[in-house]
C-alpha cells in the first residue's frame, strides 16, 4: 500500500519540484569553446557522471531519466504528479548565446518526450536561454505552443544579474500573455566565498539567501506589479523571503521610492507567488502557510537529489491543518500554478 493510500486521502499529491537530467547530451556543436558544455561518464551501475569543464559535476541515478525507476518512487512516497525540471546547473547561462539555445532546446524536446510517454504521472518545465532574454523568449514560445510543456525553469540569477532586473521584463510579460508557469531555482548563489565547510554547504546554507534574493527582486524591482498575473513558484520555501518581509514591509511603509515601484504593499505581493515547502519541518511550513497563504503553497521535494524530502505525503498528513488546506497543499494549488483547472 502507498502512502497516500495509507494516509486516508484520495486527493493525489503533486510534487512540484523534482528534476530531470538526460541519460545523453548531444555532442558540442557550436565555436564559443566546449569546456562548459556537459556530458556524460560512466559511474557505477545505475549511474552516470555529468562532466562540466572536464570536472565532475554531479554523478546521478537512473532516476534522472529512467520513467519506471520515478513510477516506482512515487508509489513508496505517495506522489501521483511529479512536475520535472532541468537540474539547475543545465540552464547553463555562462555558455555562448547560440550555445545555451542549443542546448535548451535539446534538453526541452527530450523532456517533452519523455511526458508525452506518461502525461498522467508527469508535467514538464523547460529552459530558456535567459542570457539572451530574446532567444528566451522564442525558446519559451515553442517550449509552451509546440511541445507542451506547461512553462520553464529558470535561475535566480543570471550570471549575477537578479531576476527581477528590468532588462528580463520581456521574458516575464511574454510568459504572463502566453500563461506559462515559472519556477524559480537558486543558481550559483551568492556568498559562496563566505560559507566555512564542506561544498554541500551550498545547496544547504546558500541556497535559501540567494532564492530569497531573487525573490524580493522581483517585488523590488517592479516586476511583479506590473505583470500581476505572473504565474511565478520559488523553491525551498521563498527562502529567506518570509524572514525579510516584515523589514521590507517596514521599509515600503517608510521609503516613498518603494512604494512607486509597489503600489500594493510587499506583504499583498508576496501571495501573489507560489512556494514549494521544502523546509523540512512541519512548524516552518505552518510558517509559510500564515505569511503567503494556504493558496500559494506546493508541495516540493528536490527528487532524486540527496537534499530531497523523502517523505513528502506524511509530512503534510502530520500538519495540524483543516481539509481544504490539506487538499491545496496536496494538488490544489499546484494545478492552479498550472493551469491544470
Amino acid at each position: 500500500m502507498s502512502r497516500l493510500q495509507s494516509t486516508g486521502c484520495g486527493c493525489g499529491l503533486i510534487d512540484v519540484h523534482t528534476h530531470f537530467v538526460p541519460s545523453e547530451f548531444p555532442a558540442y556543436a557550436g565555436a564559443g569553446g566546449a569546456s562548459q558544455w556537459p556530458s556524460m561518464a560512466p559511474a557505477q551501475a545505475c549511474h552516470r557522471h555529468v562532466m562540466i569543464d572536464s570536472k565532475v559535476y554531479r554523478t546521478v541515478s537512473d532516476q534522472c531519466w529512467d520513467p519506471q525507476v520515478r513510477r516506482a518512487d512515487m508509489q513508496r512516497t505517495g506522489v501521483t504528479r511529479q512536475v520535472l525540471s532541468p537540474m539547475p546547473e543545465l540552464l547553463s547561462y555562462w555558455l555562448e548565446p547560440r550555445d545555451g539555445a542549443y542546448l535548451c532546446r535539446f534538453l526541452n524536446e527530450t523532456l517533452s518526450a519523455f511526458v508525452a510517454a506518461d502525461p498522467a504521472s508527469f508535467t514538464g518545465l523547460g529552459a530558456v536561454a535567459l542570457q539572451d532574454v530574446d532567444a528566451a523568449i522564442r525558446e519559451l514560445d515553442h517550449a509552451v505552443h509546440t511541445l507542451g510543456l506547461a512553462g520553464v525553469e529558470i535561475g535566480t540569477n543570471v550570471n549575477g544579474k537578479a531576476i527581477g532586473d528590468r532588462c528580463f521584463e520581456p521574458f516575464f510579460a511574454a510568459a504572463q500573455e502566453w500563461g506559462a508557469a515559472i519556477f524559480v531555482h537558486a543558481l550559483r548563489p551568492a556568498g559562496m566565498d563566505r560559507l566555512v565547510g564542506p561544498a554541500l554547504l551550498e545547496q544547504v546554507v546558500a541556497f535559501p539567501g540567494e532564492v530569497g534574493l531573487a525573490a524580493a527582486s522581483m517585488l523590488t524591482g517592479g516586476t511583479l506589479a506590473r505583470h500581476p498575473k505572473l504565474r511565478i513558484a520559488f523553491s525551498h520555501g521563498g527562502g529567506t523571503l518570509r524572514s525579510i518581509l516584515p523589514r521590507l514591509q517596514h521599509a515600503w511603509s517608510a521609503f516613498e521610492p518603494l512604494r512607486q515601484l509597489m503600489p500594493e504593499s510587499p506583504g499583498e505581493l508576496v501571495r501573489r507567488m507560489y512556494y514549494d515547502d521544502l523546509v523540512y519541518d512541519g512548524e516552518s511550513i505552518g510558517e509559510l502557510l500564515r505569511v503567503f497563504g494556504p493558496t500559494q503553497v506546493m508541495a516540493g521535494t528536490d527528487y532524486p537529489f540527496a537534499i530531497m524530502d523523502r517523505e513528502p505525503s506524511a509530512r503534510l498528513a502530520a500538519l495540524a491543518v483543516d481539509e481544504p488546506t490539506r487538499y491545496a497543499l496536496r494538488s490544489g494549488n499546484a494545478k492552479r500554478w498550472l493551469d491544470m483547472t
